[in-house]
Parts: structure tokens; C-alpha cells; sequence
């Protein structure tokens, strides 16, 4: 993929700020092709008082976007929907240059993000308040929703679309105005979707996009602005921790989508052609490199054998190579540095005992590309099933008795995804009940959709994201008490 084969009319080069591109000179940093390590474009990294700027602008420009009805959100965001599936070719091309993941996937992301924006643009008109009996024969309780306020937000670069459009959509469509601070890997993605939401009509000041590779000077007035009323941030749990903190000092509202270490459980009984599919889809999109990963195994005894040969079967039909291909089913992670961290769990997992069913290396010495992995013998104490791996590695972890196998998934300190195969519908209710997850795929290895409440319990954060619930993190209760109506 090169830089000639992408929409130049997408293809932006610094921060988007109160309806302007601000491109400057004075700092750059290169957006690289994980794919092949070749440079795609410099983009100016923004600065802690272009930043201020942004939020000056969203200040300015929230009132007039709350005093618009909703349906005149409605409107706006719905074109904005449709200038992203119209162009959704040339954004998963871009996506996959800065990102690596197969254009398929990217493709797939595209549409995804774009049903949030399709989604909330329908329900701004659903923000409903209540009345409520009054407590004396003159009185009457009123209650409203208002959007919350002016709308921060850092995003990664495993979804360099979809978590943007999954925090903006609720925001815009709740009347506040937005300002995030895109992944520097990949800031190519949200500075599109600025384009596109200018040609829809989304207002100067209403949607802002910050690229820069100083997060910490960026990433100080996003948490630490008092003009802001809310934070919201999709990573690590580390990193989620640490900008809670920041965001303590003025009491912002927050919502957190933070670490998984999604188990995956087959039972005795599971549909294991449908449980293989599944893992294959959980575990090795995006070459591994999402929050609700499979990221350990949990496979009866009974069944154990022969899930593990079909699984190899499955992994050793994948390509591996560059997105762009049509024929890639596995592209690279993100950097050197990923792919040495996948490599390090790897070899601490051999080192204590487990074995290389298929793959287990990098393909060649300083490759970003791991290949798609399966181990077994792996005990759950090993760092491969205790950690967020965040690539393409399957670890097979044996269990006897349903108990057990709850007590080794709940195991752990966050509760984001989780995922059990089995064909017993009282197995099913009992252990989904159990586990102490935010959500659970019952026989379907991809659960992620704008209709349903993403998130986690735990230290996987807090809030929602799509669905009904989504946009109740964008809106703050008014109790109104009407007094003297008997006179």
C-alpha cells in the first residue's frame, strides 16, 4: 500500500480545531505502515495550547449545538453516517496503511463505527425524562436530560475508527461538543472522519480532532481542564488508572473501557466445529490485538484432544502478510515492540512447560509478524494466561468440573468479555450467572454490536458504550420542583 493508493481527500496531515486543519511545521512526527515499516505521511504533532484551543472552540460552539432540536442532531449525524459508508472503500485503505489489519477487517471496522454514528443519530430523539407524583396537592417533580457538557476522549490504535465513533456519536447526539486526542500509531483514521463530519455539516467547535505524539501534554488538558465536564478513554487498565487520577482534581464524569483477559471456555457437550470457528474469529482478528481477545483457552478434558487438533487445523489455514493483499487473513502488530512482548510471553510459557502446537515465533528476526499461535500444557499461573497478550496466540488450558473452570475465569482483577461453548441450556444460565464479566457470548465468538451495552466490571472499567445505555453516559438528570400550582 502507498501513499498515491489513498484518497488524498481523506488523507489529512495535522489536528482538526474549530472547523480548521492546523498544519505546522514547527513539529512532526512520521505514521508508519506497520506492514511494511515505510513511512505514509508526517502529520504535525499538536501542542498542550493547540490542545486549550480545541476546548476554547467546543465551549464557544456547545450552546447553539444543544439549542438544535434533536432531530436536527439526528439529521446531521445520520449524514455523517452516510458519508462514511460512502466512503468506506477509501477509510479501510487508509486504515489498514497506518494500522496493518487485513482490508477485509478494516472494511468490517468502517461499517461497525458507522452503525454507532447511525445508531445514536436515532437515539437523540429518544432521550426521555419523567414526571413524578408530587409530595403536596401544588407541587409537580419534573425530570430532564441534558447533555452532560463538553466531551474529551482518548483513543487507541487497535480500532482507530470505532472508538472514536462509538464516544462521538453518543455525544454529538446528546448536544455536547467533542475533542479527541487520536493514537499517534494512528491518527490518520479520525482526521477522515473529521473531513467526512465536516461535509455533513457538523459545526466548527463540535467535533475536534488532536494528533500529536506528546500524549502527556495533550492528554493533561483533556483530564485536567475544568471547562470539561467529561473524560472518556479506551486502553489499559494502567494507563485508565493513572488518567482517573487526573480527572479526580475536577470531578469529571468518566467512563473507562480499559484491559480484558477474556477466558474461553468449551465444555464436553459444545459444538466443536462452531467452538473452533468461534475461537478463530475471538482470538486471531486483528491479529490478536483487541480487548475482548480469547485470551486463554479453557477446554474440557473430554474434549480436550480433539479441540486442540481441529483448532491447529484451522490456524495453519491463515496467510500472514501485508492487509492491502486481498487474500490476508493476519497482518502484523502494531510495532517491534508488540511483536517483542508477544515473543517474551511465548517463551516464558515454553520455558515453564507448555508446547508449540503450531507457530510460537516472529517470522524473521525485527518482524512485526507473530505467527498465529497455538500452545499447550499451559497451567493457568503462567504469564501468557495471566496477562493480556494483545497478539496472535491461542494458550490451551485443560479443566475438569464447571466449578473449577469458573473459579480459573474469575481469576483475575478485570472483567471485560468472556465466552463459553456448550450445549446445555442450565450450564448455560449457571455459569453465565457466574462469571464475573460485563458480557458473555453464549456459542458466538464475536459479541460486539451498537445495539448491545459494551463493557466491563471490574478493573475493565466503568460505563457503557452502544445500545439504549450508551448514551446515558453523555447525560446529566435535571430534577425540576414546580411549587405553588394549587393557586
Amino acid at each position: 500500500m502507498t501513499t498515491r493508493e489513498l484518497n488524498k481527500n481523506l488523507l489529512k496531515n495535522g489536528s482538526y480545531i474549530n472547523g480548521v486543519w492546523h498544519n505546522s511545521d514547527a513539529s512532526k512526527f512520521e505514521v508508519s505502515n506497520p506492514a511494511t515499516g515505510n513511512n505514509i505521511i508526517a502529520v504535525s504533532s499538536a501542542s498542550a495550547d493547540d490542545t486549550t484551543q480545541a476546548v476554547d472552540a467546543a465551549v464557544a460552539a456547545m450552546p447553539a449545538w444543544r439549542a438544535k432540536t434533536a432531530k436536527q442532531r439526528a439529521e446531521v449525524l445520520h449524514r455523517w453516517f452516510e458519508l462514511i459508508m460512502q466512503h468506506q472503500d477509501d477509510l479501510a485503505a487508509i486504515l489498514t496503511a497506518e494500522q496493518g489489519k487485513p482490508l477485509t477487517e478494516a472494511r468490517g471496522e468502517i461499517a461497525y463505527g458507522a452503525n454507532y454514528i447511525q445508531w445514536f443519530s436515532e437515539e437523540a430523539k429518544r432521550i426521555y425524562g419523567d414526571t413524578i407524583p408530587g409530595a403536596s396537592p401544588g407541587s409537580r417533580v419534573v425530570v430532564i436530560k441534558q447533555g452532560v457538557g463538553v466531551v474529551s476522549a482518548i483513543t487507541p490504535w487497535n480500532f482507530p475508527n470505532a472508538m472514536i465513533t462509538r464516544k462521538a456519536a453518543p455525544a454529538l447526539a446528546a448536544g455536547c461538543a467533542f475533542v479527541v486526542k487520536a493514537a499517534s500509531e494512528t491518527p490518520l483514521s479520525a482526521l477522515a472522519l473529521a473531513e467526512l463530519g465536516e461535509q455533513a455539516g457538523i459545526p466548527a467547535g463540535i467535533f475536534n480532532v488532536i494528533v500529536s505524539d506528546n500524549a502527556r501534554a495533550v492528554g493533561n488538558v483533556l483530564t485536567g481542564d475544568p471547562r470539561i465536564a467529561k473524560f472518556t478513554f479506551t486502553g489499559s487498565t494502567a494507563v485508565g488508572k493513572k488518567l482517573l487520577e487526573q480527572c479526580a482534581s475536577t470531578v469529571k464524569k468518566t467512563s473507562m473501557e480499559l484491559g480484558g483477559n477474556a477466558p474461553f471456555i468449551v465444555f464436553d457437550d459444545a459444538d466443536l466445529d462452531a467452538a473452533v470457528q468461534g475461537a478463530m474469529v475471538s482470538k486471531f482478528r486483528n491479529a490478536g490485538q483487541t480487548c475482548v481477545c480469547s485470551n486463554r483457552l479453557f477446554v474440557q478434558s473430554g474434549v480436550y484432544q480433539k479441540f486442540s487438533e481441529k483448532l491447529v487445523h484451522a490456524v495453519n489455514k491463515l496467510k500472514m502478510g501485508d492487509g492491502s493483499d486481498s487474500n490476508v487473513d493476519i497482518g502484523p502488530l502494531i510495532n517491534l515492540e508488540a511483536a517483542e512482548s508477544v515473543s517474551e510471553l511465548v517463551a516464558q510459557a515454553l520455558k515453564g512447560g507448555a508446547k508449540t502446537l503450531v507457530g510460537g515465533a516472529v517470522n524473521e528476526p525485527g518482524s512485526r509478524y507473530f505467527q498465529a499461535t497455538v500452545l499447550s500444557n499451559v497451567t493457568a499461573d503462567m504469564s501468557v494466561a495471566t496477562e493480556e497478550i494483545f497478539g496472535p496466540v491461542a494458550p490451551l488450558i485443560k479443566f475438569e468440573t464447571e466449578e473449577e473452570v469458573i473459579g480459573l475465569a474469575n481469576d483475575t482483577d478485570v472483567g471485560l468479555a468472556s465466552y463459553i461453548y456448550t450445549r446445555d441450556i442450565g450450564r448455560v444460565w449457571r455459569v453465565c450467572e457466574a462469571l464475573e464479566y460485563g458480557m458473555v457470548g453464549i456459542n458466538e465468538g464475536i459479541i460486539s454490536n451498537e445495539m448491545a451495552p459494551f463493557g466491563g466490571v471490574k478493573q475493565s472499567g466503568m460505563g457503557r458504550e452502544g445500545s439504549k445505555y450508551g448514551i446515558e453516559d453523555y447525560l446529566e438528570i435535571k430534577y425540576l420542583c414546580m411549587g405553588g400550582l394549587d393557586r
